[in-house]
């Protein structure tokens, strides 16, 4: 039987959590950010709630240790609570990278548009009254293709580029924040809260962190191609590190943003960051920097989102949930193949869409997301003995689960409206459905890595 290839160290798989947890939000929702809580209160924000995501970062690296398996959530399901609990939890984590993917198509058009304004031309059409630009669409389906390609090739080429553009990001970031520094001034942080007080003001960023902070739980769904050598330890060593350092850099961005400029007059601004930045220096270059590394930082967002999904939709071919083709291995290559054409395929026509059908099933991805992450906690407690591992598993779960009722219930501000139920709904029938025309099978090929390592 033919196996996934197995060339992944623990680099690649912290470029893989890292790149696929941070993306553009620290240039294009800058504003918001700080209209929310000020300075401080975005900085404790995400602060406090990547601690709070730390117990989940180790629920996972213990599970991608003890059930190597792409499905992930789908295995650690069935380990816990059977096939149906592990394909409820599975279809619902696999809408988080299906609904990233045609994202990160539209917007990396977007992103290109601000530096160079005279791509936003050549109207084609509209959905929901907004146009979908040619060479905005161009520039989507163009990347999207190279992702295809680039992961139909192998994951070793896959994860370079992961590699290099995770820590091109890294270097980028660490230029233009010393820039920043030698040209800020402190008092650019007062008031420190936004006008809600402190505790509001921390509360209302907290609210949006599982959104950026989504990511890490990636890391194990290339557990399959792990190097032969790789250690027991190398999953939880790459999870946690790259929660703590996807924790500092929005900590830190928010901070040299609020020193380069006052911060007030930024929260009505798009892309705050590099206005900002434009501000104190009176400059373009530093711009271009910055737009560099938010370019670097959306592909690589990308491709981490493309890795997950395709292995996501690999397991479930696997299982013969879904056509069993998806689950065919390149004989050469070593790759799914089938699945990375069909994450490839899904991508492009969700670009065609635009940005207006994607922003409500958007708001649904950090849900499902955030309900992924209970079930993996929820079967780590009910897989482990030890005390100290049921208790860190119950924290995470009750962190999850407060981040999945800040989206449901009506008082808290952010909570879902129509269109984000009516997208829930939709995908729960498709579920539904796909569960009854499997017939309940539950089919893992002997090449899955579902039974406990020793």
């Amino acid at each position: 039987m033919q196996q996934l290839a197995r060339k992944l160290r623990v680099t690649d798989y912290f470029a893989l959590g890292f790149g696929t947890m941070v993306g553009v939000g620290w240039l294009v929702v800058m504003d918001d950010w700080l209209t929310r809580g000020g300075p401080l209160g975005a900085a404790l924000g995400f602060g406090l709630g990547g601690l709070a995501l730390l117990p989940i970062g180790h629920v996972y690296g213990r599970l991608a240790a003890a059930y190597p398996d792409a499905g992930t959530e789908i295995a650690y399901g069935e380990q816990g609570f059977g096939p149906r609990a592990g394909f409820a939890a599975g279809w619902m984590m696999m809408l988080t990278y299906l609904v990233v993917c045609p994202w990160e198509a539209v917007a990396i058009g977007k992103l290109a548009a601000y530096l160079l304004p005279g791509l936003s031309v050549m109207e084609l059409y509209r959905v929901m009254d907004k146009p979908v630009y040619l060479p905005h669409l161009a520039l989507g389906l163009g990347l999207t293709t190279l992702l295809t390609v680039l992961n139909y090739r192998g994951i070793r080429a896959s994860a370079t580029f992961q590699r290099w553009a995770t820590f091109g990001l890294l270097a980028l970031f660490v230029v233009f924040s010393m820039c920043g520094l030698a040209r800020g001034k402190a008092e650019n942080f007062q008031p420190l809260f936004a006008k809600e007080g402190a505790l509001a003001s921390t509360l209302l960023v907290l609210q949006i962190v599982p959104y950026f902070m989504a990511g890490f739980e990636a890391v194990p769904k290339g557990a399959e191609e792990a190097r032969l050598d790789f250690g027991p330890t190398g999953f939880s060593r790459a999870i946690l590190l790259a929660i703590a350092v996807g924790t500092a850099f929005y900590t830190a961005v928010v901070a040299v943003v609020a020193y380069v400029a006052p911060w007030g007059a930024l929260t009505e601004t798009r892309f705050a960051t590099a206005v900002a930045f434009e501000r104190a220096f009176g400059a373009r270059w530093i711009v271009h920097v910055i737009i560099a590394a938010a370019l670097l930082s959306l592909v690589k967002v990308f491709n981490g989102n493309f890795v997950a999904a395709s292995r996501m939709l690999f397991a479930l071919g696997r299982r013969g949930i879904v056509s069993p083709r998806l689950a065919w291995i390149h004989p050469t290559n070593h790759t799914p193949f089938v699945a990375v054409l069909g994450v490839g395929v899904w991508t492009a026509a969700g670009a065609l869409l635009g940005e207006a059908i994607l922003v409500p099933v958007t708001e649904v991805g950090s849900l499902a997301c955030a309900v992924g992450w209970m079930s993996a906690c929820a079967a780590y407690w009910r897989l482990r003995k030890e005390l100290s591992q049921r208790l860190l598993a119950l924290v995470g779960l009750l962190v999850a689960a407060a981040m999945v009722l800040m989206k449901l219930l009506p008082f808290v501000p952010g909570h879902f409206t129509l269109p984000e139920y009516v997208a829930l709904g939709a995908w729960l029938v498709a579920g539904l459905a796909t569960g009854l025309r499997a017939g309940g099978r539950r089919a893992i090929a002997p090449e899955a890595s579902g039974a406990p390592r020793t």
